[in-house]
């Protein structure tokens, strides 16, 4: 399989570069606004995706890992060469997200909060605690890097969907502060912590008036991700046009 690898030069570059070799595959172009421009990069090094155009036939999948900003150049890049896309990136604007869900029309598309199995197990776990204990509250807490840019984290927005699909009427509280009042019975509180290199903490707790459960998920190394978005890649790279996510690899 032959990658495109957008976001070279980021944190999750190198990670996705030896994954990819790893598993048999080969990054034939790398992508990064880091490179001057293509005219002067290496061969298969583009400072942007659209420079990318002339060996389009040569990619079998494209891996984002850059920022969510670049998703309307990705996203119409590969539905013009009608090529399957993995998005690893969060903190899509609604705008953004009609861009990717347009892409799919013309190419496999497939986005996550998080490209971890762990997380997708902690998911489904959330949904089996929460049929047991319907009305209890559920307070989400995610803790990451102090140089990470969105805040809540994609995988935190994507749990907290997971609630909703056990009660449609949760409602996210982002943080309180002074004159926040009671917590309401729906309410759904998602808080985000900054500091230190914290590669990836997530909890979500369900208590009761007697009890409490804190399911807890940690990332040790980001290698785990670029797994994840390999493994992304290949259910991809054989399916049709649609937007596909984690459930569809694994369910849950």
């Amino acid at each position: 399989m032959k990658i495109m690898l957008v976001g070279a030069l980021g944190r999750m570059g190198a990670n996705v570069i030896a994954a990819a070799v790893n598993g048999g595959h080969e990054c034939r172009a790398l992508v990064d606004i880091g490179y001057e421009s293509s005219t002067t990069c290496a061969d298969g090094e583009f400072a942007h995706i659209e420079d990318a155009a002339p060996i389009a036939n040569e990619i079998d999948v494209i891996i984002d890992f850059s920022h969510h900003s670049s998703a309307k150049s990705i996203a119409e890049f590969a539905a013009a060469h009608h090529i399957p896309a993995v998005i690893a990136t969060t903190g899509h604007t609604d705008e953004e997200k009609t861009y990717i869900a347009a892409a799919a029309k013309s190419a496999p598309i497939f986005t996550s909060g998080n490209m971890s199995l762990g997380i997708a197990s902690l998911r489904d776990a959330v949904k089996r605690v929460l049929s047991v204990f319907p009305d209890a509250d559920v307070e989400i807490v995610e803790t990451h890097h102090n140089r990470k840019l969105d805040a809540p984290s994609g995988t935190a927005l994507m749990l907290f969907d997971t609630v909703k699909e056990s009660r449609p009427d949760a409602k996210a509280v982002f943080g309180r502060g002074p004159g926040s009042g009671k917590r309401e019975k729906n309410d759904v509180g998602i808080s985000a912590v900054r500091m230190g290199n914290i590669v990836g903490i997530h909890e979500v707790i369900i208590s009761t008036d007697t009890e409490s459960i804190t399911l807890r998920h940690q990332a040790y190394d980001r290698a785990l991700f670029a797994d994840g978005a390999i493994k992304a890649a290949e259910f991809l790279a054989v399916q049709a046009p649609g937007l596909y996510s984690m459930n569809d690899i694994f369910g849950g």
